[in-house]
């Protein structure tokens, strides 16, 4: 791997970098703290500005960087406190939309690189998406660099007026939580058994319960299953605004569902897993995908985004809103175990083609190093 300088223009003090999150996306902040730990370790100073709730959840601090508190809003007084934070950074790196805005906001006037990374597109409908647009219009044409988790990303960035638009592929950090499971033999009973999925298949869905992830379709989709002897349990881990919706539909309609809320053991529920479920209306780079390929879980997935980029021939893809054809790829695969393990194996194929922790800081950081680096002497 090409070494790469961690020094300032000057080449007298260490690069200063000035990451900025809104708080609200686990697979962005999940990366922020890997990217923190990895440009730490080769000598970049890192602030990371993000509200104080991500910094508990995600130890910041604990990765080697100074953490300022910055609450998600645009407020002036959020912007204030960002702007100072940012006063003798060398290079700001801003994640997803709200906070890439407030970087640019906070920057105003200053000539220091504004990197962009796009984890995912903001999801918007109505006037709020002609608002979305804008925001993303203002933010591409500030930033000297964005970077796009897929190609559908990198697409979109430059379709909005981007300059300079590259493909990031953000890998995979280490399990949630920090702590590798334990052996998935032992481990799978207890949770099976703590779910009361005891003799019957179990299907895993992982989060946010918010229209476009797809679980009203996942609810209609049940109705392929529930003849099946033993009827499989669906499990869904994640919180949201849409769930007192779900709950009635389950109770009222008797589907084999269970919203389990947050949790903090997605590794430990995969491990128990017979499928893996990912309903959604759009995804970039899927964390849930990702780990379910790792965990050699099959997966069935929609046809949307960046899945397909990120999949390949790893797993069973339906049409967005379709519970038909949702239904019926479960109970063909749980009816056919040769099919199971051929995705498992390609899973595992296909995850190895994925870049590692370490490749992705040394590709952020050749992109700081263009950014700040002198230019030659003609």
């Amino acid at each position: 791997m090409t070494p790469v300088s961690s020094h300032s223009p000057h080449g007298q003090s260490p690069l200063r970098t000035v990451q900025v999150l809104g708080g609200g996306n686990a697979g962005s902040s999940a990366h922020v703290r890997s990217l923190t730990s990895g440009l730490v370790a080769r000598g970049v100073r890192v602030t990371v500005c993000a509200p104080a709730e991500a910094d508990r959840s995600y130890d910041f601090s604990g990765a080697g960087a100074e953490h300022v508190h910055v609450p998600r809003s645009s407020d002036p007084t959020s912007v204030a406190v960002l702007r100072a934070a940012c006063a003798d950074a060398d290079l700001v790196h801003a994640h997803g939309l709200h906070a890439s805005f407030r970087a640019v906001l906070a920057l105003s006037g200053r000539r220091t690189p504004l990197v962009v990374t796009w984890h995912d597109r903001a999801y918007a409908e109505g006037a709020r998406a002609h608002f979305v647009r804008l925001l993303e219009r203002r933010v591409v044409k500030a930033a000297s660099v964005v970077l796009g988790s897929t190609s559908v990303l990198v697409d979109r960035a430059r379709r909005t007026g981007a300059r300079d638009a590259r493909l990031a592929a953000v890998a995979l950090p280490g399990p949630r939580g920090g702590v590798e499971p334990e052996d998935p033999d032992r481990l799978r009973p207890k949770v099976r058994a703590e779910l009361g999925a005891i003799g019957r298949p179990l299907l895993v869905a992982v989060g946010a319960l918010e229209r476009h992830k797809g679980y009203e379709t996942l609810l209609d989709a049940t109705r392929a299953w529930r003849l099946l002897d033993p009827v499989p349990l669906v499990v869904v881990a994640g919180e949201g605004p849409l769930r007192a919706v779900l709950q009635g539909r389950i109770e009222d309609e008797g589907l084999p569902v269970r919203l389990l809320g947050r949790r903090d053991d997605i590794s430990e529920l995969l491990t128990a897993a017979d499928l893996a479920l990912l309903p959604s209306r759009w995804e970039a780079r899927s964390v849930l995908a990702q780990e379910a390929l790792h965990a050699r879980v099959p997966l069935v997935a929609t046809e949307v985004g960046g899945i397909p980029e990120l999949v390949g021939d790893a797993a069973e893809l339906v049409p967005y809103g379709d519970p038909e054809a949702l239904g019926e790829a479960v109970v063909r695969l749980l009816g056919d175990p040769e099919r199971r393990e051929l995705l498992k194996e390609r899973g595992v194929r296909q995850a190895a083609t994925w870049p590692t922790e370490d490749e992705t800081v040394a590709q952020v950081l050749s992109v700081y190093d263009e950014l700040t680096q002198p230019l030659p002497l003609m």
